[in-house]
């Protein structure tokens, strides 16, 4: 029996966001496994992710903008076997967003949802349309922990100034993961796969009364490092999923269960 692996030689892979957070960790565990990466972002600067052969500048909420910088890529690289819909806005503690719902601007709002949720769909629609005419390609979704559960006031009651994990983040994951399941069950006939992959908290420069509370919640005791979040990715995007579409895989160290 032939066993189908995560090798993406040969492959092209578009990272939307390539040059945020986690862009260049997707960046760089596709090119470790073969691919030729090429992104989107908001600035073209390929210094700032040296795995990717390619940066388009672009705003993901400007559909009209997305077509040209797709069709430049396209143009030179192909169509991407792989789409990683990676573009979101987030906010940490220390941004200072405020601390009541009723602070909560429905311009900052709607934001968040333009570009973690319509901007993904705009790059979908022109990528993974082109995917579906050459009846093969797999569409990676980045997800959140928060579109499972909301977020527990008491990780954040300690901060000063007060900070509100703000709504619209959760909302719009939980949205991008049902809009995975659509797009999954249309294109499927297709050959296009698309799965969300939604990280729990992950390690970074976070304050230890933070770290305390929050790994004090999850089975496994801690936050994810950067490596745990590699492996998911390379499943999901390669061969190794060629029978998976339509999930959501939770890499949360268990804070789900």
């Amino acid at each position: 029996m032939s066993e189908a692996g995560t090798s993406l030689e040969g492959r092209v892979a578009l990272i939307t966001g390539v040059q945020g957070n986690l862009g260049p960790l997707w960046a760089a565990a596709l090119a470790g496994a073969g691919a030729t990466v090429v992104g989107l972002d908001l600035i073209a600067d390929r210094s700032l992710c040296g795995d990717v052969s390619a940066v388009e500048a672009v705003d993901i909420t400007d559909r009209d903008g997305v077509a040209r910088a797709c069709d430049r890529l396209l143009g030179e690289f192909g169509v991407p076997q792989i789409l990683v819909n990676n573009a979101g806005i987030d906010a940490p503690p220390q941004a200072g967003a405020g601390a009541e719902i009723a602070d909560v601007q429905i311009d900052d709002f709607r934001r968040v949802l333009d570009v973690n949720l319509t901007g993904a769909f705009a790059v979908t629609q022109v990528v993974g349309s082109a995917m579906v005419r050459e009846r093969r390609g797999s569409i990676v979704n980045i997800g959140s922990l928060y579109a499972s559960v909301a977020p527990d006031p008491t990780f954040y009651e300690h901060f000063e100034p007060p900070f509100l994990k703000p709504p619209a983040y959760g909302a719009s994951k939980a949205a991008l993961v049902n809009l995975t399941r659509y797009l999954a069950r249309a294109w499927g006939p297709c050959g296009v796969r698309v799965n969300a992959l939604s990280p729990g908290g992950v390690l970074g420069d976070q304050d230890p009364e933070f770290l305390r509370k929050f790994s004090a919640r999850v089975p496994l005791g801690r936050l994810a490092e950067l490596d745990d979040l590699v492996g998911p990715l390379l499943f999901l995007a390669s061969d190794a999923s060629r029978y998976v579409t339509g999930q959501e895989l939770r890499v949360d160290g268990g804070f789900t269960a």
